[in-house]
């Protein structure tokens, strides 16, 4: 067994606001100010989209070094979304800003399914909480 990551968050005096520490990064968490919070940091389905994002940049950057091929500078943006009967999706975009040939636009959509995020997010991620 390998920990990939740790964070830990410790609360702070506003209501719904953290302190994300990880390794030798730190962020804020919070509710957007239409919650009760008071919008300091990310919420934390913001920083559910953030990790597929960044995995799926860095994923296709390292792709793209390993085959020797010019991406140029692109994006990678993430809605989530719930409806009424339950249904959770995640709607993700890259765009570039040279365009690609159709043979490589469609070699980064196989790779972005791929990703290491990408794939936990697609299979059931057992979790356990203990009270330390």
């Amino acid at each position: 067994m390998a920990m990939i990551a740790n964070a830990k968050v410790q609360t702070l005096p506003e209501p719904w606001s953290g302190e994300i520490h990880s390794g030798k990064h730190q962020l804020m968490t919070d509710k957007p100010e239409s919650f009760g919070g008071q919008d300091k940091g990310l919420a934390p389905y913001d920083l559910l989209c953030s990790a597929l994002i960044s995995c799926t940049m860095i994923t296709l950057r390292m792709y793209a070094q390993h085959k020797g091929i010019e991406l140029g500078e692109f994006t990678v943006e993430a809605d989530f979304s719930a409806n009424k009967e339950g249904q959770e999706w995640i709607d993700r975009r890259v765009s570039f800003l040279h365009p690609l040939s159709d043979e490589l636009n469609q070699k980064v959509l196989d790779i972005c399914q791929k990703t290491p995020v990408t794939k936990t997010l697609l299979r059931s991620v057992e979790i356990n909480t203990t009270v330390v």
